[in-house]
């Protein structure tokens, strides 16, 4: 395709050959340990938000595996993808490769293109013909995503005889832009705006609300964004002092094949660069991990996933005495069952040493009787041997003799032999004893460090997350390489927001809605001053979920960032804003004035003394072209280290370069930036993630539209529209806590709001339009599948 986003190999301006691989996911992402002259042991590990059970690059499938899904995605198999030069797989290209880049299966309709395009299902030859129409207009697009790509335009380059009928590929076009797989993002429009029509405020300037605000505007409805900050981009926030650039929230760019974000980096000028998954592990003295510890403890640690994922899937074991478990739950129940299997076979051990001694013991006695017995006999044989001229009576005592003699040493001989044999048998067993522990001090340390890294990709304690749910949008992750943007993600939101009305420090305080529209009331954000009143035909709200749970929670009127809903939400809505989970992450930014760590490695990790502060400055990131890095904080410690001042927690880093480094090798950093995201009142933590007593359901919940007075499925869509809309990266479920997600779910909620106030202009011409959600509801069937 033309136009391919700038993508730079390494982390240093250096020449050397460097290995790249993939990371992990997150809206605000972010192991490794040293050797600044660039060798020791260097582990390839993954850091990604799923912890895979097998990290080995070269087994990772390029197939798209959708599971649970109605819309599934046709699977990759390897007859249906080439391998390339390497023998790595590739993406497939063409028509497929569009359908693929775009997430629709190239060979069949989702069920949403089903439901909007009912008269085209059956006969096959109809579905055949959307199809590749559908697939032809997705690769026009993806060719060239600079510049706006009209229903005329569409219809002039499809060649016969596709372009047959006219009518249907006018709908496909309209269908595949009102959903938000072509015209997204910036780009060159070469029609004229619509008039306008319809009023929309939008709440929250993030990367879901402005990709909304973009797509609504283009549709041609009146939009206003509310943003509490002085800047956009929420979640998405770059520190940019000098030469310093650091990403404080989300960094990094989950894969390309597939994703969304790859067409915004045509658009926009994002410096990407793929992040070589090296990641040297490092203990506080600044040892390395030796490589087969490391290698060993990595096994396990899968291992210890792959048991708890037997442990739900398998067995069931997802409730105990009607609590449900976490996934931190199982691990350790899993590890103090490994524990007790050692001390099992440890009992099994010493008892067979013990057995073993006994019949040595046994054997020994009856060795000193025969062997005295033998003496005895020996004796009276010798004294009847000495005779001469034995009577009968004597010749038969001389040959019995004879007798005992011979079957006694048969009896010693034989004893001797099973003493040789026990003797051998101890030795063997005593020469090779079981581990007296399942994992030693040591051993414990570096799992821990990849469950700090597990409760980073999650934003939470492994102790939060449900056991059976926690994983369940695994399946839907992109192919390629993970990268970073160089100059910073914030280049993103700052693009997207051209030629929209935003509302800096504008803080929403209520929304009021009813059947006749919407009322959004607002004030200062910095004195709660100067009320304004917005009223508008429908609502999108993108608050995140951190300030939704808040707006919920009782005995929180008057808090600066609280939000109040007027009639209150529906117990629905708010019950899966309760359930669904809302983690923290956090960042210490450092900026030297020179580099002293290996510049060749993206990452690498420093191993902590306790499980408590497993998540404390576990991941050092080295992603810039300036000597900065990023330490992570994850866990318990992410919480714990928001109460600390920033001298500390910086002098603490500080402390744990230096021992990794040496205490001359570490200049006092000339900048620094610590992050508190829970502490921020806009957005209450990083990123979503399933709850012990939430599921993947709670996402398509708060994805659902909120219609006045709460009716049923009986509601007449036309005369009672839904008012208040919801996107986000917590409303996406199967690309939760991303950016991507957060991006695909505006798209979704622009054309689930235009569809209803501005008509469908995909529906066949007999259809009306729905009387309830359900074809909306599929949360992010609309856009992902």
């Amino acid at each position: 395709m033309a136009d391919k986003p700038e993508v730079v190999d390494v982390p240093d301006d250096d020449a050397k050959s460097k290995k790249d691989s993939a990371t992990k996911p997150g809206i605000m992402e972010g192991g490794s340990k040293r050797s600044a002259d660039g060798d020791g042991n260097q582990e390839i590990r993954e850091t990604r938000k799923k912890a895979k059970v097998d990290y080995n690059e070269e087994k990772i499938m390029s197939a798209v595996k959708k599971e649970d899904s109605e819309d599934e995605i046709k699977e990759i198999t390897k007859e249906s993808v080439k391998d390339d030069l390497m023998g790595l797989p590739v993406e497939p290209t063409g028509l497929e490769g569009s359908a693929f880049q775009s997430r629709v299966p190239f060979d069949k309709m989702t069920q949403i293109e089903a439901a909007c395009f009912p008269d085209l299902v059956t006969p096959i030859q109809s579905q055949k013909l959307f199809l590749n129409i559908r697939n032809r207009v997705l690769q026009m697009w993806l060719e060239n995503p600079k510049q706006q790509l009209s229903g005329e335009d569409a219809l002039s380059r499809l060649e016969a005889p596709w372009d047959s009928d006219k009518p249907m590929v006018k709908r496909v076009h309209a269908y595949l832009e009102r959903h938000g797989y072509i015209n997204f993002g910036i780009y060159k429009r070469t029609k004229p705006l619509p008039p306008k029509s319809g009023r929309v405020v939008i709440i929250g300037a993030g990367i879901a609300g402005l990709t909304a605000a973009q797509q609504l505007k283009s549709f041609g409805m009146d939009v206003v964004v509310l943003e509490a900050r002085d800047r956009v981009g929420g979640r998405i926030a770059t520190f940019r002092k000098g030469s310093y650039i650091a990403d404080l929230g989300a960094m990094v760019v989950t894969g390309l094949g597939g994703n969304p974000i790859t067409v915004l980096s045509k658009q926009v000028n994002m410096e990407l660069s793929k992040i070589s998954q090296k990641c040297p592990l490092y203990e506080s003295n600044g040892t390395t991990v030796p490589k087969d510890k490391d290698e060993m403890v990595e096994r396990e640690f899968n291992r210890l996933l792959e048991a708890t994922s037997y442990l739900s899937h398998q067995l069931d074991f997802n409730y105990c005495n009607e609590q449900p478990v976490s996934l931190g739950e199982a691990m350790e129940w899993v590890i103090k069952l490994q524990e007790k299997n050692v001390k099992e076979k440890q009992l099994k051990y010493w008892k067979e040493i013990i057995s073993l001694q006994d019949q040595l013991k046994t054997n020994q006695s009856r060795i000193a009787v025969v062997k005295e017995k033998l003496a005895d006999s020996h004796k009276h044989y010798k004294d009847l041997e000495s005779q001469t001229n034995r009577d009968t009576t004597q010749e038969f005592a001389f040959r019995t003799k004879i007798r005992e003699v011979q079957n006694f040493t048969k009896e010693f001989d034989k004893l001797q032999e099973e003493e040789k044999d026990l003797e051998k048998k101890l030795e063997e067993l005593e020469g090779s004893p079981p581990s007296d522990i399942y994992l030693s001090s040591r051993d414990r340390q570096v799992i821990d460090w990849h469950f700090a890294n597990l409760e980073f990709a999650n934003a939470t304690p492994l102790s939060n997350l449900s056991l059976k749910h926690w994983d369940q949008d695994d399946g839907f992750a992109f192919t390629g390489s993970h990268l970073t943007v160089r100059n910073g993600y914030s280049c993103v939101p700052v693009a997207l927001s051209e030629g929209l009305d935003i509302k800096l420090n504008t803080a929403v305080r209520q929304i009021r809605y009813s059947g006749t529209g919407c009322e959004v009331t607002t004030s200062n954000a910095r004195n709660n001053t100067n009320p304004v009143a917005y009223k508008a035909d429908a609502v999108l709200c993108t608050l995140p979920l951190g300030v939704l749970k808040q707006a919920i929670a009782p005995n929180q009127t008057g808090a600066p960032n609280m939000v109040s809903f007027n009639p209150p939400l529906p117990d629905w809505k708010t019950e899966a804003i309760q359930r669904l989970g809302y983690g923290n992450l956090n960042k210490v930014v450092l900026c030297f004035d020179r580099i002293f760590w290996d510049h060749t490695s993206n990452l690498f990790g420093h191993v902590g003394s306790t499980t408590a502060s497993r998540g404390e400055l576990f991941l050092f990131w080295n992603l810039y072209k300036a000597p900065v890095l990023l330490a992570l904080v994850a866990g318990e410690a992410a919480a714990i280290m928001e109460n600390v001042s920033d001298d500390v927690i910086v002098g603490r880093c500080i402390a744990v370069l230096k021992g990794i480094f040496g205490t001359t090798n570490v200049p006092t950093p000339k900048e620094t930036v610590v992050t508190r995201w829970r502490a921020d009142p806009w957005s209450r933590g990083s990123y979503s993630y399933v709850s012990t007593g939430s599921s993947g359901n709670d996402y398509d919940i708060l994805a659902t539209p909120i219609i006045p007075g709460n009716p049923g499925k009986s509601n007449d869509m036309i005369k009672n529209p839904p008012r208040i809309f919801f996107g986000g990266e917590h409303t996406i479920r199967n690309y939760p806590a991303t950016v991507h997600g957060a991006l695909l779910s505006g798209l979704r909620e622009a054309g689930r709001i235009a569809d209803q106030f501005l008509g469908c202009p995909y529906a066949p011409a007999w259809a009306t339009q729905p009387t309830d959600t359900d074809v909306y509801s599929k949360s992010d069937a609309a856009v992902t599948q």
